[in-house]
């Protein structure tokens, strides 16, 4: 399994229709690119840890998505579906993170770090 994981801060000057047009975009591939297994989208919870002060930028918002495979991600980055939903989101976000990860299970936990 394949995660791609997005955390993101929307610009704070967006105006409704940005935002509306942003949701659409998301709403839009999500249901119309079906290599996507799983997608969770949710706003930031802090719990007053210390991991919560250290963070050096704070991101509201993360998005992750899980593929079955590589060549399934590559496909979704490449689909149209994407690339429309990319361009809102880079007129949109003030700042952002993504990265790729193999998801192995806890079963093959030992495997990461050997």
């Amino acid at each position: 399994m394949i995660a791609h994981v997005v955390l993101f801060r929307p610009k704070q000057s967006l105006s409704a229709d940005d935002r509306r047009a942003l949701m659409d975009a998301l709403a839009h591939a999500l249901a119309n690119i079906p290599l996507i297994k799983r997608a969770d989208i949710g706003r930031r919870k802090t719990l007053g840890r210390q991991y919560d002060a250290i963070n050096s930028i704070q991101f509201p918002y993360a998005a992750i998505l899980e593929f079955e495979s590589e060549a399934d991600l590559r496909a979704y980055l490449d689909h149209p579906a994407h690339q429309r939903l990319g361009e809102q989101f880079y007129l949109t976000s003030e700042v952002a993170l993504a990265f790729d990860f193999e998801l192995l299970g806890p079963e093959r936990a030992r495997e990461l770090l050997a």
